[in-house]
Protein backbone atom coordinates (compact mmCIF):
# COMPACT_ATOMS: atom_id res chain seq x y z
CA UNK A 1 0.00 0.00 0.00
CA UNK A 2 1.33 3.45 -0.71
CA UNK A 3 0.49 6.66 1.06
CA UNK A 4 -1.23 9.58 -0.65
CA UNK A 5 2.18 11.15 -1.22
CA UNK A 6 3.20 8.11 -3.29
CA UNK A 7 5.65 6.74 -0.77
CA UNK A 8 5.31 3.00 -0.60
CA UNK A 9 6.09 1.20 2.61
CA UNK A 10 8.94 -1.19 2.01
CA UNK A 11 10.03 -4.48 3.35
CA UNK A 12 13.77 -4.07 3.71
CA UNK A 13 15.29 -3.90 7.13
CA UNK A 14 18.31 -1.88 8.20
CA UNK A 15 21.32 -4.13 8.44
CA UNK A 16 20.10 -6.65 5.85
CA UNK A 17 18.29 -9.96 6.14
CA UNK A 18 18.12 -11.35 9.63
CA UNK A 19 19.17 -8.11 11.29
CA UNK A 20 17.13 -6.62 14.06
CA UNK A 21 14.91 -3.77 12.81
CA UNK A 22 16.65 -0.43 13.14
CA UNK A 23 20.03 -1.96 14.03
CA UNK A 24 22.91 -1.46 11.62
CA UNK A 25 26.05 -3.58 11.56
CA UNK A 26 28.74 -2.19 13.86
CA UNK A 27 30.24 0.98 12.44
CA UNK A 28 27.53 1.51 9.81
CA UNK A 29 24.52 3.79 9.91
CA UNK A 30 21.34 2.61 8.19
CA UNK A 31 20.34 4.58 5.12
CA UNK A 32 17.41 6.95 5.39
CA UNK A 33 15.34 4.68 3.14
CA UNK A 34 16.10 1.65 5.33
CA UNK A 35 15.04 3.61 8.41
CA UNK A 36 11.81 4.65 6.69
CA UNK A 37 11.13 1.07 5.61
CA UNK A 38 11.66 -0.02 9.20
CA UNK A 39 9.27 2.71 10.38
CA UNK A 40 6.54 1.57 7.93
CA UNK A 41 7.00 -2.02 9.11
CA UNK A 42 6.75 -0.92 12.75
CA UNK A 43 3.50 0.92 12.04
CA UNK A 44 1.99 -2.35 10.83
CA UNK A 45 2.27 -3.56 14.44
CA UNK A 46 0.09 -0.71 15.73
CA UNK A 47 -3.53 -1.83 15.90
CA UNK A 48 -6.62 0.29 16.27
CA UNK A 49 -8.08 -0.83 19.61
CA UNK A 50 -11.66 -0.82 18.30
CA UNK A 51 -11.24 -2.29 14.80
CA UNK A 52 -8.32 -4.63 15.64
CA UNK A 53 -6.57 -3.85 12.36
CA UNK A 54 -3.23 -2.14 11.87
CA UNK A 55 -3.08 1.57 11.13
CA UNK A 56 -1.34 1.07 7.76
CA UNK A 57 -4.00 -1.34 6.47
CA UNK A 58 -6.70 1.01 7.70
CA UNK A 59 -5.18 3.81 5.61
CA UNK A 60 -4.56 5.97 8.66
CA UNK A 61 -0.88 6.56 7.85
CA UNK A 62 -0.47 9.15 5.14
CA UNK A 63 3.31 9.57 5.07
CA UNK A 64 6.58 8.55 6.68
CA UNK A 65 9.44 10.92 5.90
CA UNK A 66 12.97 11.76 6.91
CA UNK A 67 12.98 15.40 8.02
CA UNK A 68 16.62 16.24 8.70
CA UNK A 69 17.26 13.01 10.56
CA UNK A 70 13.88 12.91 12.30
CA UNK A 71 11.39 10.23 11.29
CA UNK A 72 8.14 12.14 10.77
CA UNK A 73 4.88 10.20 10.56
CA UNK A 74 1.70 11.86 9.33
CA UNK A 75 -1.42 9.97 10.26
CA UNK A 76 -5.07 10.61 10.83
CA UNK A 77 -7.93 9.18 12.82
CA UNK A 78 -11.18 7.74 11.51
CA UNK A 79 -13.07 10.71 12.99
CA UNK A 80 -12.07 13.88 14.86
CA UNK A 81 -13.78 12.51 17.99
CA UNK A 82 -12.11 9.10 17.73
CA UNK A 83 -11.78 7.60 21.22
CA UNK A 84 -8.27 6.40 20.33
CA UNK A 85 -7.10 9.86 19.24
CA UNK A 86 -4.86 10.27 22.28
CA UNK A 87 -3.42 6.77 22.47
CA UNK A 88 -3.03 5.74 18.82
CA UNK A 89 -0.47 8.44 17.83
CA UNK A 90 1.57 7.63 20.95
CA UNK A 91 1.41 3.91 20.14
CA UNK A 92 2.64 4.72 16.62
CA UNK A 93 5.46 6.92 17.92
CA UNK A 94 6.58 4.29 20.43
CA UNK A 95 6.51 1.47 17.84
CA UNK A 96 8.59 3.46 15.35
CA UNK A 97 11.00 4.71 18.02
CA UNK A 98 11.52 1.17 19.27
CA UNK A 99 12.12 -0.13 15.75
CA UNK A 100 14.51 2.56 14.51
CA UNK A 101 16.50 2.82 17.72
CA UNK A 102 17.23 5.49 20.25
CA UNK A 103 19.59 7.45 17.99
CA UNK A 104 16.71 8.57 15.78
CA UNK A 105 14.04 11.03 16.89
CA UNK A 106 10.44 10.26 15.92
CA UNK A 107 7.52 12.65 15.66
CA UNK A 108 3.91 11.74 14.86
CA UNK A 109 1.59 14.42 13.53
CA UNK A 110 -2.15 13.92 13.39
CA UNK A 111 -3.51 15.56 10.24
CA UNK A 112 -7.06 15.90 9.01
CA UNK A 113 -6.48 16.59 5.33
CA UNK A 114 -7.37 14.60 3.41
CA UNK A 115 -10.21 13.38 5.61
CA UNK A 116 -10.12 9.65 6.20
CA UNK A 117 -12.80 7.49 4.58
CA UNK A 118 -13.43 3.74 4.42
CA UNK A 119 -12.21 3.85 0.80
CA UNK A 120 -8.67 4.25 2.21
CA UNK A 121 -8.73 0.80 3.82
CA UNK A 122 -6.71 -1.79 1.89
CA UNK A 123 -8.73 -4.58 0.27
CA UNK A 124 -7.81 -7.35 2.74
CA UNK A 125 -8.66 -5.20 5.76
CA UNK A 126 -11.90 -4.04 4.12
CA UNK A 127 -12.97 -7.62 3.50
CA UNK A 128 -12.21 -8.54 7.12
CA UNK A 129 -14.56 -5.73 8.20
CA UNK A 130 -17.26 -6.97 5.84
CA UNK A 131 -16.91 -4.18 3.28
CA UNK A 132 -17.33 -4.94 -0.38
CA UNK A 133 -14.04 -4.29 -2.16
CA UNK A 134 -13.53 -2.49 -5.42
Amino acid sequence: MSGPDGQAPGGSQAGGPGASPGVAPKGLQPSASAVLDTAWDALRSVHDPELYLDVVSLGLVYAVRDEDGVVAVEMTMTTPGCPASEVLPEMARAAVADAVGSDTAVVVRVVWDPPWSPAMIDDDAARSLGFRTR
